[in-house]
């Protein structure tokens, strides 16, 4: 009975960002349940290195789309690429993500609108293009969006990034009132500080290590694959009643006053 509730046997999963950190965890974990799985990133060699691995472990079917994200006008035509490539699509995970680091005052509008551009807008139309495509089926789907602890607070130096997760998170709520009545669930990730190549150069920092190990009870940084049980909760029966969430995966953080 456990794992029926797990299972994605029969499913496809589209993972952007998918050629590595957490992405890509997330693929692999979605594949070890049974899901095949399309993996974007702009990076095709990264990609390619990425799909071999998960084949080689898991035994599912993966296909990678290099593509970026950046270029919003052409991801409608991405999905359909990927759609008449794999067949369907069951569940779109919208994990790729970049950022900007500097005083607010300083950031330049196309450092600011690539970061809105791939973390947030790419991931609408993207869920537009998957809501349209599982309406024809009439047989629900799943959304899972990767947000940030600046979901729900924030700090100095990140405007760009905070302001695109704080959309990410109101954009996973709109999206699930609006489309439960399709049976598409939208639930969105909150990672803690995760150690990947996004934030290898804080964590090079040691003050601002210090600062992280501080504020997590847990006392430690993530790894890419503590995101991979939320994930697949949020994508199998196992999640079917939950929608409009944000899961935080932070180690303790939010909790700790």
């Amino acid at each position: 009975m456990c794992s029926e509730l797990f299972d994605l046997n029969g499913r496809t999963a589209l993972i952007t960002g998918g050629g590595r950190g957490i992405g890509l965890a997330i693929a692999k974990g979605l594949a070890g349940n049974g899901a095949d799985v399309a993996l974007v990133a702009r990076t095709a060699e990264q990609l390619d290195k990425a799909c071999e691995a998960i084949r080689a472990e898991t035994g599912r079917k993966a296909l990678s789309f290099a593509y970026d994200l950046a270029n919003v006008d052409g991801v409608e035509g991405l999905f359909e690429d990927v759609v008449k490539e794999v067949g369907g699509v069951d569940i779109l995970v919208n994990c790729a993500g970049t950022t900007v680091r500097g005083a607010s005052e300083d950031v330049e509008m196309k450092d600011w609108q690539r970061v809105q551009d791939v973390n947030l807008k790419s991931a609408f139309v993207l869920s537009q293009a998957f809501c349209r495509h599982r309406k024809q089926f009439g047989a629900g789907g799943r959304i899972i969006n990767i947000g940030s602890l600046a979901c729900h607070g924030a700090r100095p130096t990140i405007a760009a990034y905070a302001a695109s997760k704080g959309g990410m998170l109101m954009l996973t709520k709109t999206l699930a009132v609006e489309w439960a009545k399709y049976g598409i669930t939208v639930n969105a990730i909150g990672p803690g500080y995760i150690a990947t190549e996004l934030t290898a150069p804080l964590l090079a920092d040691d003050d601002f290590d210090k600062w992280v190990l501080s504020k997590t009870p847990l006392a430690r940084w993530g790894q890419p694959e503590d995101l991979v049980g939320a994930a697949v909760l949020l994508a199998s029966s196992a999640g079917a009643f939950i929608t409009g969430q944000i899961i935080y995966v932070d180690g303790g953080w939010l909790a700790l006053l």
